[in-house]
């Protein structure tokens, strides 16, 4: 179904999302505030604690799956008896386990930790990965959070192959029917016609461009994007500031990051996950309810006969 060709401006704020994205979103709007709300109620917990913890969090894993007796412990983390006897020792004295029937089981607290350890171990291996990512979008990436990205394919551009990123974004633009997005750039390098002959003719397209990155393509394909968005294919809006590229494909969802030298795609991240999905989605709608339709400066009326450009 190709996007929505109506260039009424939705000035509505996008629908809420579900309660994990919601929880996901709130997180990310109060992290700056966390240190001050847990200096207001005092009792910060000793790094020693908390490096206790993590420490303990194999065991934590492990348990958070079965109860296990102690011979079982041992055996599943591949540790001795004493060091199992010290796991052991430490999660009663802190009430995160109980024994029941020989076997250690989780309290209700021990549960929270365990999930608690395993969602910083998993977002702190996600923000390694993202890393090219979150280092291209510092300044702007408050609304962005990495939990949906922690399966993510992260291609990064290297001497070897500058284009990697491009090429990722382009094979995924070709699988897909559809293609919404939003970008502080092109797409893809301008020289790359092949590219936007996909856009113009064989994807049904929506993007938001800032209003010269919109005047230079008309520049250079005038012929194609007017009859692009003549036919419906092609919708394209403005806006005045961008925060990265968004890419919303059939079936992925892509962020990529630029360098601000070059202008060259230096790392593009992509993922399937539904939470992901929503994300972007999300974000989209934000943008777009603040973007503008196209304006008189760029008028795609029908052309002149004889201009084949």
């Amino acid at each position: 179904m190709a996007p929505d060709s109506d260039n009424s401006n939705d000035a509505t704020s996008p629908a809420p999302g579900s309660p994990v994205l919601e929880a996901l979103l709130e997180n990310a709007r109060n992290q700056q505030y966390l240190g001050q709300r847990l200096d207001a109620v005092g009792d910060r917990v000793e790094t020693s604690r908390l490096g206790d913890i993590v420490r303990h969090g194999p065991v934590l894993e492990a348990l958070r799956n079965d109860p296990l007796d102690r011979r079982e412990i041992e055996a599943r983390l591949d540790v001795s008896r004493a060091t199992s006897h010290r796991f052991t020792q430490w999660l009663d004295e802190q009430g995160f386990v109980e024994k029941v029937d020989g076997r250690f089981q989780l309290t209700g607290r021990g549960e929270t930790i365990a999930d608690e350890v395993l969602r910083f171990e998993a977002n702190v291996r996600t923000i390694h990965r993202l890393a090219p990512l979150l280092d291209s979008i510092c300044e702007d990436h408050q609304e962005f959070v990495v939990e949906p990205f922690v399966d993510a394919t992260v291609t990064v551009a290297t001497p070897e192959d500058p284009y990697q990123p491009v090429e990722r974004f382009i094979s995924l633009v070709h699988a897909s029917e559809t293609f919404r997005g939003f970008n502080t750039t092109h797409m893809a390098p301008l020289v790359l016609g092949e590219f936007h002959q996909r856009i113009f003719d064989g994807t049904d397209t929506e993007i938001i461009y800032l209003p010269h990155i919109v005047e230079t393509l008309f520049e250079t394909y005038p012929t194609q994007a007017t009859e692009a968005i003549n036919r419906g294919h092609l919708t394209l809006r403005t806006r005045d500031d961008l925060p990265y590229g968004l890419a919303i494909f059939d079936e992925r969802v892509g962020i990529g990051g630029y360098d601000e030298r070059t202008g060259l795609m230096e790392v593009f991240v992509d993922s399937d996950s539904p939470i992901a999905q929503e994300w972007a989605d999300r974000v989209y709608a934000t943008v777009k309810a603040d973007s503008d339709p196209l304006d008189d400066r760029f008028d795609p009326s029908p052309l002149k006969e004889g201009d084949t450009r």
